[in-house]
């Protein structure tokens, strides 16, 4: 049963985390299968060049499509406070700016990608063999990128209301139809790159009509016309905590163009296709501490906006303790099964070769990110967006940019696998240290009424 908007206050934590974090991770589960799976159809059917085109295409468009993922959980922030604090105007308001905001950039965004489509590519890493099918890939896709945007901007507002099922059933939508268009078109019409991307262009309007469906019939946000008119000061703050999301995902972009040049540089277009799995294995992988991180987002944001500071750092704790536990599992079977994980992929030699200590080495210091994710998504639940942003950035945008950019050229392609590791190690210090001293100072302060 979905959990309404009130009990977001009055229900235990452990129960609400549960309800929310589930759905949460099986929708990031189908999420995550979905690249997985098409990863391995474009490496088993295509070949490995295609993976390497593909993890240069995709960080392009998540990067305009975050923009509705940013507005969305920088609105939906507000919006679990106002309903928290029972201000339903604000929260509708919220929404309506939300979508009128998201289709602006997300336009925008995509004509831009169509003006400039070499440009962009070779920028991300298309380099060498890798731009045919890069570019074969990228067109389809930026015209489903406007429908994705929209989808993971509404997708949160789902969760701010309560009803993570319905968010949860919006991921697995778009993960069964790619699947399925996968295998027609690439297998059965052998349309190769322009295939994949066709289906994936599907498949993000598909998991739209569902979205479009639940707020008309489903929601508790029902808007008016007056919602949709621009308000500069619900814009203003909108924008301010959703330039958290955006700016770890401007970051993740700057990292993926410098990690595929890097890689290029050091070992060619097959340390690219090796990155390309290692990067859907940390997508899938990882989608139990990421389910956590999103359903603790509405509870925490809820209980902050109805001043229950004590649920809040019930909540940071057991979700903390929670994604640790998650992690260290996962930590362990990568571990055990690197190579078995790796042949799904790709029969090259090289790629099986190389790819499971890279895989391991990727992973080592995962058992400790959930103080890290947890810790930068409260300051945004409590609408600080300084702290969010600066403690968002420090493992992508402090850390792990410099290290890329220094250690292989010491240490060659082994230095890009060991700055993950470390830059995990440096910002899980960094944010520790600011969420304990949050928990101990301000919110224990501010429940004790001083």
């Amino acid at each position: 049963m979905a959990v309404s908007s009130t009990e977001l206050g009055t229900l235990s934590i452990k129960q609400l985390l549960i309800k929310q974090s589930v759905p949460a991770s099986i929708g990031i589960l189908f999420m995550s299968v979905n690249i997985l799976i098409d990863t391995i159809f474009v490496g088993q059917w295509i070949g490995s060049l295609a993976i390497a085109a593909v993890s240069v295409v995709l960080p392009i468009t998540f990067l305009i499509s975050s923009l509705g993922m940013a507005l969305g959980i920088g609105g939906s922030s507000i919006i679990s406070r106002a309903l928290g604090a029972n201000n339903r105007e604000k929260a509708l308001k919220t929404f309506g700016n939300q979508i009128m905001m998201t289709l602006g950039l997300a336009v925008m965004s995509v004509i831009i990608g169509f003006s400039f489509s070499s440009e962009v590519l070779l920028l991300f890493g298309a380099n060498g063999d890798i731009m045919k099918p890069a570019m074969e890939f990228f067109t389809p896709v930026l015209y489903g990128v406007p429908f994705l945007a929209l989808c993971m901007m509404g997708n949160t507002v789902i969760r701010a209301e309560g009803k993570p099922k319905f968010a949860m059933i919006a991921m697995i939508i778009p993960a069964f139809s790619n699947i399925i268009l996968d295998i027609l078109f690439i297998k059965v019409l052998n349309l190769g790159m322009f295939g994949a991307a066709l289906a994936t262009s599907i498949s993000y309007f598909m998991c739209f009509a569902f979205i479009l469906w639940f707020f008309i019939f489903k929601s508790e946000l029902h808007l008016h016309l007056k919602h949709y008119f621009l308000d500069f000061k619900i814009v203003s703050e909108i924008a301010s905590l959703g330039f958290v999301t955006f700016a770890r995902q401007g970051v993740v972009a700057i990292l993926s163009i410098i990690l595929n040049h890097t890689l290029f540089i050091h070992g060619g277009e097959i340390s690219v296709a090796i990155y390309g799995i290692i990067s859907r294995m940390l997508m899938f992988a990882l989608f139990p501490i990421l389910g956590v991180t999103q359903g603790f987002l509405p509870i925490a944001g809820y209980n902050y906006g109805a001043k229950n500071y004590v649920r809040v750092s019930e909540t940071i704790s057991t979700s903390v303790k929670w994604a640790a536990g998650l992690a260290t599992v996962i930590f362990i079977v990568i571990l055990v099964f690197a190579e078995p994980i790796v042949t799904i992929f790709s029969k090259d030699a090289t790629i099986v070769k190389e790819t499971p200590n890279a895989l391991r080495m990727v992973f080592a210091a995962s058992p400790i990110i959930a103080i890290q994710l947890i810790g930068a998504a409260y300051f945004q639940a409590a609408g600080k967006a300084i702290p969010a942003l600066l403690l968002t950035l420090t493992k992508q945008g402090f850390f792990l940019i410099p290290l890329i950019l220094v250690l292989p050229n010491y240490y060659g392609i082994f230095g890009v696998w060991i700055a993950f590791p470390i830059a995990d190690i440096l910002s899980t210090l960094v944010t520790g240290f600011f969420l304990k001293r949050e928990m101990n100072r301000k919110l224990t302060f501010a429940q004790d009424g001083i």
